[in-house]
């Protein structure tokens, strides 16, 4: 009646995410709808590791521990949490300076 879900599934839900994450990104004007979109991005690459990394997209690769995958969505976890720390630091900044988080009124910043 129902089928298994196969990796495809994932990449599809990955294709998905990426996507939805690429328009969030170009056609916001927001700081935080843009942060938003890079993290959808950087999900959409979790679940690919994921994917990729799964017993039955390889099943030659079966080896007792097979953790590729997994360690990479970790160090991509932690590096978005990362920069969602400093990018809201950013945006605090910008808000307190400016007033708005519209990132047109980033052309004045200087360094």
């Amino acid at each position: 009646m129902f089928s298994p879900i196969t990796p495809a599934h994932y990449l599809f839900v990955g294709i998905v995410l990426f996507v939805t994450g690429m328009i969030c990104l170009l056609t916001k004007r927001n700081i935080i709808a843009i942060l938003i979109g890079v993290e959808l991005i950087l999900n959409a690459a979790n679940i690919n590791f994921i994917a990729f990394s799964s017993p039955v997209l390889f099943p030659k690769r079966v080896p007792p521990l097979v953790l590729d995958g997994q360690i990479f969505v970790l160090f991509v976890m932690i590096l978005a949490a990362a920069e969602a720390a400093v990018a809201l630091a950013i945006a605090l900044h910008f808000y307190s300076r400016f007033g708005t988080v519209d990132v047109d009124q980033g052309d004045e910043l200087k360094g």
